[in-house]
């Protein structure tokens, strides 16, 4: 038993993304077949339907120690399993930040990465690349004994010095508490892994969720990769509060400077879980009410967020009423208040992004489709009208009609001169944008900022070194975004020379805006800028290291968002350059076809009767095409509109 609305939601969804991506699938083999394809716009379609096969739902699920998060996750994602997957009992469960996935192509295991890679500088997501470096637990699905044995390796934790633990950055001697965490022998646990990703065969997983199971502060405080890039971009995070502790301190610290900070709070949810503590049987239901609504209140003035945002649920009582089919006690566990809050942050948010992009992509290829065909139907339109024209005419006019489309097309090839000048201008240009943003001034940048780092063990030293860094950055994008309104610039003046003097069919340029990358480099900046704050005038040998780390983990995600960049200003240039090349070949190609045609009427190769014929053949041929590509451009605008499979017309086969 679970949540009608939430599976229902998710099925919805990938259902939709799923007819989506077999809409554009179709418009691609009906190119094809149709001849109307080229190597640039079939690898972006291809590109497109990859984008959306590989399309990830990515919720986090964020808590101190024993508010009971794995077992919400139980509860909400996994109930129809009919027992726990992830390990949840009384105190510490879940000892490293976890993922929950599903990779068909590999076998259901958990993979785990020593605690020791905290050693070293290097980020989670580069040691993803290294499989030898990670622990192995493989499990046998069929038996639940078998996938329980290897779920509680996630737990296990190890006894390490103190110098050791500092070294990991998982001991702070300056903490009061801290010696709490001591064993007698001077000794200190911490977890045995580092990180831990859970591949297991489950419908949710299968078909694109991901979930993240994040173990408190300690976790997040210390390993840059939560902070810089998994809990910003999740398309969801889920705090987990706890009835019987209230809001912590620490709770309060996770809240507002990891989860609801810095710019967009969508999809920041708040559960208040192990209401099931407040049911006593000596109370009337409506004293457990106010004594709730109490509890909502407190911890929604303390995380500064409106009552009707947190979301009180019972994660133990709501899995216990869904294995067994208990309606009434999965409704007072109010689990799917929750779900429904849920899904809708969830799934239609990341809908709309989806849509939007999808779109934007396919609409730009679906009008360039549309507009070589009705250029195709008028060139034809014309030639069958102008030898309609020469009915009844001698031949001297007939060489002189002759004579004229020959000089039209000499214009034209002296024209093609000027494309081809264009063409080498648009390549200077193009190296000079990616001399902006390529990889490799990225990296000297980083470099240089690294080497400054190193020099300096003051606080103002690393923080001039950062602010150079960044400013740097900015100066690249400010430069970067220069140049493609160079690039726009260029290409729209000739785009309205080729429609004045040759009729070329003017195509709208997309826009192209640095916007989303600047936001990004803003917010990774502020993240760094807050951690730091929490830092001396003078730092420690720890505190350096975690600095470091904290660089080398941004330094990272910078590289990303730029290999991002590159992609996307590239793929941008192909959309900017190849409708003009297309129609430059359609416009060639017509104007060979209208001399030949003449010629051989000219020659009395054939009577014009049977030329008309044949272009009057093609013209119903090039309309077939028209109406065919209509129904495909009504059948996936209506799919992205309405969200979900429409009933429009296929390609024909």
């Amino acid at each position: 038993m679970s949540s009608a609305s939430f599976v229902s939601d998710f099925e919805a969804y990938s259902g939709w993304r799923q007819d989506l991506s077999q809409r554009i699938a179709s418009y691609r083999q009906w190119l094809n077949r149709e001849n109307l394809n080229d190597s640039q716009r079939d690898l972006r379609l291809q590109q497109l339907i990859d984008r959306l096969a590989e399309d990830k739902l990515h919720v986090a699920f964020v808590a101190e120690f024993s508010r009971g998060k794995s077992e919400l996750i139980n509860a909400i994602f996994l109930s129809d399993l009919k027992q726990r997957l992830l390990p949840s009992t009384a105190g510490r469960t879940t000892m490293c930040p976890t993922e929950l996935l599903y990779d068909a192509g590999r076998p259901p295991m958990i993979e785990l990465l020593p605690i020791e890679t905290r050693g070293s500088n290097a980020g989670i997501a580069e040691y993803k690349n290294y499989p030898d470096e990670w622990h192995q637990v493989t499990m046998d699905t069929a038996s639940p004994q078998s996938v329980a044995q290897a779920m509680q390796e996630v737990c296990r934790v190890k006894s390490v010095s103190v110098e050791e633990a500092i070294r990991y950055g998982l001991y702070n001697p300056q903490d009061p508490e801290a010696s709490l965490g001591q064993s007698e022998d001077g000794m200190v646990s911490i977890p045995a892994w580092r990180h831990a990703v859970i591949n297991f065969p489950h419908p949710f997983l299968d078909k694109g969720l991901v979930v993240y199971d994040t173990p408190g502060l300690n976790a997040i405080g210390v390993e840059p990769e939560l902070t810089f890039n998994l809990l910003p971009n999740a398309h969801a995070v889920l705090f987990v509060l706890a009835a019987d502790t209230g809001v912590t301190k620490s709770d309060i610290e996770v809240w507002r400077n990891h989860i609801y900070a810095r710019g967009n709070n969508r999809g920041r949810l708040v559960a208040l879980n192990k209401i099931d503590g407040l049911w006593d049987e000596l109370k009337t239901p409506a004293q457990i009410e106010a004594e709730l609504d109490g509890q909502v209140n407190s911890c929604a003035e303390l995380l500064g967020v409106a009552p009707e945002h947190i979301y009180p649920v019972s994660a133990q009582k709501g899995l216990l009423a869904k294995i067994n089919g208990d309606a009434a006690l999965l409704e007072r566990s109010r689990l799917a208040a929750l779900e429904n809050a849920l899904s809708e942050e969830l799934i239609a948010s990341k809908q709309a992004i989806v849509r939007d992009q999808t779109e934007a992509e396919i609409g730009d290829l679906l009008d360039y489709s549309t507009a070589l065909l009705e250029s195709r139907r008028q060139g034809i339109e014309e030639q069958v009208n102008e030898l309609r024209g020469l009915q009844g005419k001698n031949e001297d006019v007939v060489a002189h009609i002759m004579s004229k489309i020959a000089e039209d097309k000499s214009a034209f090839e002296r024209g093609l001169q000027q494309f081809q000048a264009l063409r080498s201008v648009y390549s200077q240009q193009s190296v000079k944008l990616f001399s902006e943003i390529g990889m490799d001034v990225l990296r000297a940048e980083v470099k240089v900022a690294r080497e400054s780092m190193v020099q300096s063990r003051f606080t103002k030293g690393i923080r001039d070194a950062m602010s150079g860094f960044f400013a740097a950055v900015d100066l690249h994008l400010d430069a970067a975004n220069g140049q493609i309104e160079e690039i726009n610039k260029m290409m729209e003046a000739m785009y309205r020379k080729l429609n004045k003097e040759h009729g070329i069919h003017l195509v709208s340029i997309p826009p192209f805006s640095m916007l989303r990358y600047r936001k990004e480099m803003q917010r990774l900046e502020e993240a760094y800028e807050q951690q730091f704050n929490t830092f001396y005038t003078f730092l420690t040998t720890e505190q350096f290291t975690l600095t470091t780390r904290f660089f080398e983990t941004l330094a990272s995600r910078v590289v990303q968002v730029f290999e991002i960049l590159n992609k996307d200003v590239e793929n941008w240039l192909k959309t900017v350059m190849s409708p003009m090349e297309g129609q430059v070949r359609e416009h060639q190609m017509q104007l060979r076809r209208r001399l030949e045609s003449v010629k051989r009427i000219h020659k009395a190769a054939d009577t014009l009767d049977d030329r008309v014929g044949e272009l009057e053949q093609m013209r119903g041929e090039v309309m077939r095409q028209i109406g065919e590509l209509r129904a495909a451009t009504d059948g996936i605008r209506a799919t992205l509109v309405a969200g979900g499979p429409a009933p429009a017309a296929r390609l024909a086969a």
